[in-house]
């Protein structure tokens, strides 16, 4: 089954339930996704359909802090519970320990000692991470091991 079958099969689940905001989410990522495809004129692969619902979900994470800035706690339940559905479409991420361990074995391999190197280490470690790691942490651990 791949991504958008199962997203198709889940949105029917949602509006069998009449769970408006499960519904209103795969619908967003459906959207995106077929913007997507008709951006690149193309059918978007599983890993391509994962990068557009981890935008979203980054997307969903900005949200929420503007809208704790801006005391919205209504606003901020309504992206929380999305972002809760987007998760469960994505990976499961590494853990800060787990970061660790990849971003020193990439430093030894790529032999870098400065800060200046950090895009030669994050070339090495993104490729394994993919969809598992945010690359704002990646970078911050990265630069602590490069200081």
């Amino acid at each position: 089954m791949t991504f958008l079958e199962k997203l198709n099969s889940d949105l029917k689940e949602a509006m069998k339930a009449r769970d408006e905001v499960r519904m209103n989410c795969i619908r967003q990522v459906k959207a995106s996704v077929m913007n997507k495809e008709v951006a690149k004129k193309k059918t978007l692969s599983d890993d391509e359909v994962m990068e557009v619902i981890a935008s979203l979900a980054k997307a969903h994470v900005e949200s929420i802090d503007s809208f704790k800035k801006g005391n919205r706690p209504d606003l901020v339940g309504k992206e929380e519970a999305e972002l809760a559905i987007l998760k469960a479409y994505l990976p499961e991420q590494l853990s800060d320990e787990e970061l660790r361990i990849i971003v020193e074995a990439a430093v030894k391999e790529s032999g870098a000692s400065a800060i200046k190197e950090t895009g030669k280490v994050m070339g090495l470690i993104m490729p394994k991470v993919k969809g598992k790691a945010d690359g704002g942490r990646i970078n911050a651990i990265v630069r602590e091991f490069l200081k």
